[in-house]
């Protein structure tokens, strides 16, 4: 953050010793003064420092670590102190594509991102040289170390899972660096082409299948819904009848189609009783010849009975 309080300082202490001292052939001498007016204010200018509500400004009196300054207004020693200020707002830090082989032996390219912010200003400035680039470097060897410990579906199913893997390994390193990791995610998986077509169709294979069981139960469940249709229709024969007007009439609904009816439906219910009329009439001539040849077989089979009468005669009885 620009800080505009130095150079108004400055130019309010240049201007009054100009007015103090004006400077003319007369008093060459003055000029000294409106000089020395300005290095002064220049000097307490510098004196001045403004820090954002993000910032923390670390303050190095003589290459010692003094204090961390900020937000707001703070002042330090002109010549002695150096300041370095902190962005603590949270970063995105990008990794790069890294070529990794999965547990499984497929070669994949992935990048992420990390999300992080500086927790500790005097730790991530004094215990690491360029925090960003270290957590960064850490985050790519933690990433190819996660990978080839999972297979090709493990990652594409689950690549929250894979973040949070390598974020739980980058905390562990970084637990000293006065840095806080708010989460690392996966951008993008890159798969070779032939991979890429070997499971296009196996997606399509297994779509098909689906859609093949799907149409068998629809189908039995059609088959089903006949079959109890049928079983209905049979017991009322009125139904059947009620059933093929219906047909006739949603066919004749329109003017272009033309409906011929072979034969009237009460020849055909007359037809189909036939069959019943003809075994009928069978069931009632056969009684009558089996009954003769009955009593034929009954008088050949019978024996004869002897009886003796009162005057001790033997009649044969047949």
């Amino acid at each position: 953050m620009r800080n505009p309080l130095p150079f108004i300082l400055w130019l309010a202490a240049t201007v009054g010793s100009w007015f103090a001292f004006t400077p003319s052939v007369e008093n060459p001498a003055n000029l000294l003064w409106v000089i020395g007016g300005s290095i002064i204010g220049g000097i307490l200018a510098s004196s001045i420092k403004v820090a954002a509500q993000w910032e923390r400004s670390l303050v190095f009196r003589l290459g010692r670590f003094s204090a961390v300054k900020g937000p707001g207004i703070f002042f330090i020693m002109p010549f002695f102190d150096s300041v370095r200020a902190v962005d603590t707002r949270i970063v995105t830090l990008d990794i790069p594509v890294q070529q990794a082989i999965t547990k499984d032996n497929v070669p994949v390219s992935i990048d992420g991102v990390i999300f992080m912010r500086v927790s500790s200003p005097e730790d991530a400035v004094i215990q690491v040289q360029n925090y960003a680039h270290a957590i960064r470097q850490y985050a790519q060897t933690a990433l190819r170390d996660v990978i080839g410990a999972m297979t090709l579906d493990q990652i594409l199913a689950d690549r929250e899972h894979v973040g949070h893997q390598i974020e739980k390994m980058v905390e562990a390193e970084t637990a000293g660096w006065g840095l806080e990791v708010a989460a690392i995610r996966i951008q993008d998986i890159v798969l070779p082409e032939d991979l890429k077509r070997v499971m296009a169709r196996q997606a399509s294979a297994e779509r098909e299948k689906r859609a093949n069981i799907t149409k068998s139960e629809g189908d039995r469940e059609a088959a089903e819904n006949l079959a109890a249709a049928a079983s209905t229709m049979s017991a009322s024969p009125g139904a059947l009848q009620l059933r093929t007007l219906q047909t006739l009439d949603s066919l004749g609904s329109s003017a272009a189609n033309t409906v011929v009816l072979a034969l009237p439906i009460e020849v055909t219910n007359a037809l189909g009783a036939v069959p019943g009329l003809a075994q009928a009439v069978q069931a009632a001539v056969k009684p009558k010849t089996e009954t003769k040849a009955e009593v034929d077989r009954a008088a050949l089979s019978t024996p004869r009975k002897v009886e003796t009468d009162q005057a001790g005669e033997q009649t044969t009885r047949g």
